[in-house]
């Protein structure tokens, strides 16, 4: 039995396509524990969606496939579980905020009927029943005027209260892990902090399990508990959120950081990761990073670097993590 709650154990997806095979996923493992925040970064194309959308039984196959690994829900693996259990648990269990909250709510119901839909199928409650839940969930994410706005369609939120909707339609069935996959995107930057202020008050609250995928470091540091930093389909670095901000152990991560606006550093140009992701139809030899690594070196180009332990639970994917972290490149 697995002792976390979450565990996407060595985990392989690929996707078919007219051009060739595309391996989106190569190995991904990250646990989540009762109660705690993971959040998961990298650019686009990294495959942080991915691993969630497998996790929640959304992955469209084909054309995509799953060819390796498990992913364990209180030790038993979703993966090999009947239809029925799967619905049951990913349904019941495991919730998600998908991050385009106007192309997620049906435009011609109220949010209030989306809401309560959930509860009169999953739970059999009334139609009374569940509007009423549906106003204590609205009421739940700070909605202003819940019992008034139950009645209101999609189009007459702004972005922020339908993002908080989305929670209040993920909060449903009282979940103990909730996915949150970029809940700020689009979103003005005051917006962003309150929907992520928002989901961490929800989560002490109702002792959940998140997991946070984001592409912006800026908004997980006071959030997170550990982050699972991903590139081209792997984990490149893993630790607790104050060391990786403190001293990064892998050159991705450290890119990410240098990236990020500082107040200390105006009229000084931002920093950048030069090149682009790299083309996973044709990933590069070697470190998949090292077209775009400053410190790459022969080995880098050769051979792939391993998941190296570094102790007190970080792991790097990185020939010369040690160098790094002790600051000798």
């Amino acid at each position: 039995m697995s002792e976390h709650l979450l565990e996407v154990d060595n985990l392989f997806i690929e996707f078919h396509t007219r051009d060739g095979v595309s391996k989106v996923i190569n190995g991904v493992s990250y646990h989540l524990n009762p109660g705690e925040t993971l959040a998961v970064l990298g650019e686009s194309g990294s495959g942080k969606s991915v691993t969630a959308q497998a996790i929640m039984g959304i992955l469209d196959m084909p054309p995509g496939k799953i060819t390796k690994g498990r992913i364990l829900y209180r030790g038993r693996d979703l993966l090999t579980m009947s239809k029925e259990e799967r619905r049951k648990t990913r349904g019941e269990e495991i919730s998600m905020v998908f991050q385009d909250a106007l192309s997620s709510l049906n435009p011609v119901f109220t949010v209030g009927s989306q809401i309560s839909e959930t509860l009169r199928k999953r739970k059999g409650m009334s139609k009374a029943d569940a509007m009423n839940r549906a106003v204590e969930l609205m009421d739940q994410v700070k909605i202003p005027a819940a019992k008034a706005r139950v009645k209101d369609y999609p189009h007459q939120f702004s972005g922020g209260m339908r993002q908080r909707v989305m929670i209040a339609m993920s909060l449903a069935m009282d979940p103990k892990v909730l996915i949150a996959d970029e809940p700020t995107t689009a979103l003005d930057v005051t917006v962003q902090a309150q929907i992520m202020d928002l989901l961490a008050e929800l989560r002490r609250d109702l002792n959940m399990a998140m997991i946070l995928i984001t592409h912006d470091l800026g908004v997980v540091a006071d959030v997170a508990d550990r982050i699972a930093v991903m590139y081209a389909g792997r984990i490149v670095e893993h630790a607790d959120v104050h060391a990786l901000y403190k001293n990064p152990a892998h050159p991705y991560t450290k890119g990410l950081l240098e990236s990020i606006p500082r107040l200390d550093a105006k009229g000084t140009e931002l920093a950048t990761i030069k090149g682009l992701p790299p083309n996973l139809l044709r990933p590069p030899s070697g470190c998949a990073f090292h077209p775009r690594c400053k410190y790459a070196q022969d080995i880098c180009v050769t051979n792939t670097p391993p998941l190296l332990d570094l102790g007190g639970g970080r792991t790097s994917a990185c020939h010369f993590a040690k160098e790094l972290l002790d600051g000798r490149i």
